[in-house]
Order: C-alpha cells, then structure tokens, then sequence
C-alpha cells in the first residue's frame, strides 16, 4: 500500500507547512458525499494518531485515516496550476467512474 506525491505536490506541501512556521506533512482521506459516493478530504496534519498510516514520499509525510486507505491505496497527489487556478488533484487507480463535475468518484 502507498500514496505518493509528485515534485509539485511536494514542493506545495514543503512550501505551505514552511509558510506556516510547523506541520507534519499532508492529511489525505475521503468522506461520503457527492453524486458519485466518495470525495477527497486534505488538510496538513499537525499530528499523528496512533491509527494513522503514514508513508513519506520525497521527503514529506502523507498521513492517512486507515479506513480510508483502501479506497486511495495507490493514489499519486498532483499539485496543478492553471492560470489563476490551482488545487491538488488525485491520480487514483480505484475510481471505477466519477460524476461529471470531477469533485466525486466511486471504487
């Protein structure tokens, strides 16, 4: 089982918690919501619960609730801009389908 992060997420990642003075690294989960089942949650984490599983990927640290991982296992976290836009996007090879506004997926 791993999450991984490309250059840009983690240089996002590195940059943010550096800003911010501290942090553990990224959250990473999925809630159930949305149209088509399950939608990613980030935040940075500032701790480690002794449930998490934590991988480290170029040098910063993915925490993830361990009742997620079976739904994310193997999922590359991107950081894209697009103009005046930018967000982390996920590269989940789970995703059976997603609804047509991208911000849901079902396994």
């Amino acid at each position: 089982m791993a999450i991984s992060l490309t250059n840009s997420a983690a240089d996002r990642v590195r940059r943010y918690l550096d800003a911010r003075g501290g942090g553990v690294g990224l959250r990473l989960g999925v809630t159930k919501t949305g149209c088509s089942g399950y939608s990613y949650v980030i935040n940075y984490a500032d701790e480690v619960a002794a449930t998490d599983v934590v991988f480290e990927d170029k040098g910063v640290k993915v925490v993830v609730d361990p009742d997620a991982l079976p739904l994310i296992d193997g999922t590359e976290v991107d950081f894209v801009k697009n103009g005046l836009n930018e967000a982390f996007s996920f590269r989940n090879p789970n995703v059976t389908g997603a609804c047509g506004c991208g911000e849901s997926f079902n396994i």
